[in-house]
């Protein structure tokens, strides 16, 4: 079965840093394109940060610069870097794969649970 179990959010001050965790199981995970994505109240969820298969990142404009993912293949986990933060970086964030199963030939994409993640002073 696939779960992706996310970690690390909590209550931050205006510019402080928080490093989210997401890990995963039931995937092949090293061929897996893996994304955060980030949902405020009232506001559509958008995609912060996507790191493929091959170690290619893209951000959000509204982060680059302080936000770093990354993806650890041996440990089977991506990871979120968030430093400088601001308070318009409260969301719920959410990990996301575009995977095969193991045994299976096809694609999905999965979702964790989320982690609540608040800048507020």
């Amino acid at each position: 079965q696939v779960q992706l179990v996310e970690s690390g959010g909590g209550l931050v001050q205006p510019g402080g840093s928080l490093r989210l965790s997401c890990a995963t199981a039931g995937i092949i995970f090293s061929a897996s394109d893996m994304a955060w994505y980030r949902q405020a109240p009232g506001k559509q969820r958008e995609l912060v940060a996507t790191i493929f298969s091959g170690g290619t990142t893209n951000y959000a404009d509204s982060v680059k610069g302080r936000f770093t993912i990354s993806r650890d293949n041996y440990k089977r986990t991506q990871y979120l870097q968030m430093n400088s933060l601001l308070p318009e970086d409260t969301a719920v964030y959410f990990c996301n794969a575009r995977a095969q199963r193991y045994g299976r030939s096809t694609y999905g994409s999965y979702w964790g649970q989320g982690t609540q993640v608040t800048v507020s002073s």
